[in-house]
């Protein structure tokens, strides 16, 4: 289970306080509408308090969970990677700049990019309240995110659910701007087909422009995976609180979070040497996990119960895990199926 800190959890449930549940609940469900029926972009998503609001209670965890699982496994790659500095794009209410300072606590200046007046008030009050200096002194900017991005350089640059609120037109020249200047890229998006659409149309572009991929890919290879049948995303399960559970009208006390993500950096860096693509499927002495592999293919490996510690490492990988190729004594079985 995956769950924002303590000190997110209560200030957010503090700031929500002043709200009555049924306004919540009556924004969340509008909200949901256009997510899942497109956005009207003459009409912001965050256009009132109360929508912010509501905003906040029904995606800050889920967001802060994927942002934060996305940016763990780049940390893990090289663990000597100590941004100073980092810009979220689009950043709502702030559930990025929180994750990242999770991450990293080297962190030393951040800088919020958002259109809606009504989220940064929002999100400088949730911040003032965070244990990370970083975060408590972030600066927010009031910016439309068209085209370009007038962000200043940093180490470490996020955009996340944001992209796929922009018209198609912008979306090309909003990717490159945000890899002008940027050690680290990170762009997350919703874990669907048109959101890992979105996710490969940016990483082909960022990789014509030179960056490096870093994460999930462990290869710069164009994507094998295309098209509505199948889509690379990845998930993250976190637990729902009692407004939550109210607002979304949910009875289950979790909710799993799927998102797609890529990550590039200006530098070449270690890779993973494969990524655990969906839930490792385990059986009697047996786990089956679909792999991409850095030779730019899927592949379906079955470890057996016989291969000892390559079986006891496989029974604990997760989906989204990086996969190290052991000492395979010839009797796991690999079929490449693209």
């Amino acid at each position: 289970m995956a769950a924002p800190p303590q000190d997110l959890r209560d200030v957010l449930e503090e700031a929500l306080g002043r709200f009555a549940v049924p306004e919540l609940t009556r924004s969340v469900q509008s909200i949901i509408a256009q997510y899942r029926e497109g956005f009207d972009r003459a009409a912001p998503v965050l256009g009132s308090e109360t929508a912010v609001a509501a905003y906040a209670a029904y995606r800050m965890p889920a967001t802060y969970a994927a942002v934060r699982t996305a940016l763990h496994h780049v940390a893990a790659l090289a663990p000597g990677f100590a941004p100073e500095t980092h810009v979220d794009v689009g950043g709502g209410t702030g559930s990025a700049i929180w994750a990242a300072g999770d991450v990293w606590p080297t962190l030393r200046q951040v800088s919020v990019l958002e259109q809606s007046p009504s989220a940064i008030g929002f999100g400088k009050r949730l911040a003032k309240r965070s244990p990370t200096a970083a975060v408590r002194e972030a600066r927010w900017q009031q910016v439309v995110i068209d085209r370009a991005v007038p962000k200043p350089p940093a180490d470490l640059v996020t955009m996340s659910y944001a992209l796929g609120e922009l018209s198609p037109a912008a979306q090309e020249d909003v990717v490159r701007s945000l890899a002008k200047d940027a050690r680290v890229l990170v762009i997350v998006e919703p874990g669907t087909p048109a959101g890992h659409a979105r996710i490969t149309a940016a990483r082909d572009l960022l990789i014509e422009l030179g960056a490096h991929v870093v994460a999930p890919c462990p290869h710069d290879r164009e994507c094998s995976i295309r098209g509505a049948q199948d889509w690379c995303h990845f998930s993250v399960r976190l637990n729902r609180g009692a407004l939550h559970r109210q607002i979304k009208d949910g009875t289950l006390s979790f909710e799993d979070e799927k998102f797609s993500y890529i990550a590039v950096s200006a530098e070449r860096w270690p890779r993973a040497e494969s990524r655990v693509l969906r839930h490792p499927q385990k059986r009697k002495g047996l786990v089956m996990l679909r792999l991409c592999t850095d030779e730019g293919q899927v592949a379906d490996l079955t470890v057996s119960k016989r291969q000892g510690e390559t079986y006891r490492a496989a029974r604990e990988v997760a989906w989204g895990d990086e996969w190290l190729p052991r000492e395979q004594d010839g009797r796991a079985t690999t079929d490449a199926t693209r």
